[in-house]
């Protein structure tokens, strides 16, 4: 199989490396933090301008047709920076849901501001009791003449407090845990009934708790999909975060080499002692595992059959998981005390890769997935 860049993937690679190299080293991104909303507006300004921001919308929509290749190089280059910018939640989550589900008019109504950077979305779908459970939805839109009324609560919502536009999943029949019946709906951040409380995550990005109490909404602000669409965007946004696991990996384990090429210690770097260099070299061979899944997420992303697909991607999110905690963690022990500050760069990796591990399901969690998957298969085959 070919994995060589085309001419205008390889643009693109150089293009955001540049960004990244140029504007966005350590201190820059602590400057970043510090603004309102937790991210750089000017940043994101310079995503629109360079095309990220429509670079996975069909150019029908105003996009430029890239795939999970782009995506791909896109996020592995955001994971090296520590990217603030909300463009997982925005473009790969909320964009997502509206490029698949979304009809011809909210496209036309939402995507130019999306494309130009002027407006954000969010993705508000994780409930307190859910877990990992996408299909648990409890918060419920009531039909009403002309549109819905929503209630209920969502939790986490990925740079919620920053979103001008929340896609939000309700459930119209069914119980809390049923496949049926859930709707996604668009709600305008300032709607009336809907109020959310914004903090700062534990890796540096930001997160809302949303709060509905009878939020009404037109008929026209339903996507068409349910729980087949989260599913499907969700595993986009897993071979998204595989991508950028790989990203911060590949940083980390460069800033634990460099150290141990510089650190003196009895007279000589750390680096020529063969334990630690035994150490360096399982560090990479971690990196490498991931990187392997990272693109057979990419390359399965759009795999027709949704059973396989899934599959596909809990495979990844087990070695993205696995082998970020293993880089995170050695890369701590090797660099000593300095390893844990706030000051350096080491700690806040390995956050990072600590909450991409979490989101949509840890390595345990996507393991046991995987297991009662075959243990139902062969139960099937059994009774056949």
């Amino acid at each position: 199989m070919d994995f060589d860049l085309n001419d205008e993937q390889r643009m693109l690679k150089d293009s955001v490396d540049r960004l990244m190299a140029g504007e966005y080293g350590f201190e820059q991104r602590k400057a970043y933090a510090r603004n309102e909303g937790g991210f750089s507006r000017e940043m994101w300004r310079q995503f629109a301008e360079l095309g990220f921001l429509g670079l996975p919308f069909a150019e029908a929509d105003g996009g430029f047709g890239g795939g999970p290749v782009e995506t791909m190089i896109l996020m592995e280059a955001f994971g090296s920076s520590l990217v603030l910018e909300p463009y997982l939640a925005s473009i790969v989550l909320g964009g997502g849901l509206l490029r698949h589900g979304g009809s011809a008019a909210q496209r036309e109504a939402i995507l130019p501001g999306l494309i130009g950077g002027e407006l954000l979305l969010a993705f508000a779908h994780t409930e307190r009791h859910a877990r990992y459970d996408l299909a648990s939805v409890a918060t419920t839109a009531r039909a009403e003449a002309g549109g819905f009324v929503l209630n209920g609560a969502k939790g986490v919502v990925l740079h919620g407090d920053s979103a001008d536009k929340l896609i939000i999943s309700a459930r119209l029949a069914g119980a809390e845990r049923d496949r049926d019946g859930i709707g996604l709906f668009i709600v305008d951040a300032d709607a009336p009934g809907l109020s959310r409380r914004g903090y700062p995550t534990q890796d540096g990005q930001r997160a809302a708790e949303v709060e509905l109490n009878n939020v009404r909404i037109g008929a026209e602000r339903q996507l068409l999909g349910g729980i087949e669409l989260i599913e499907q965007v969700v595993d986009e946004a897993i071979a998204a975060l595989a991508a950028e696991a790989v990203g911060a990996m590949a940083k980390l384990h460069d800033l634990t080499i460099d150290y141990l090429k510089t650190r003196q210690q009895f007279g000589t770097a750390i680096g020529n002692f063969q334990v630690l260099q035994h150490r360096g070299a399982e560090m990479f061979v971690a990196l490498e595992q991931a990187r392997s899944m990272a693109m057979l997420a990419c390359m399965m992303v759009q795999e027709a059959d949704a059973d396989e697909r899934h599959r596909n991607m809990q495979a990844a999110k087990i070695q993205i998981g696995r082998s970020g905690r293993f880089v995170g963690q050695q890369a701590v022990q090797l660099h000593g005390g300095i390893g844990l500050t706030m000051e350096y760069a080491a700690g806040h990796y390995f956050k990072r890769l600590t909450m991409i591990d979490t989101l949509f399901g840890d390595a345990d969690h996507h393991i046991g997935m995987l297991a009662a998957a075959g243990g139902l298969l062969q139960r099937q085959e059994d009774a056949a």
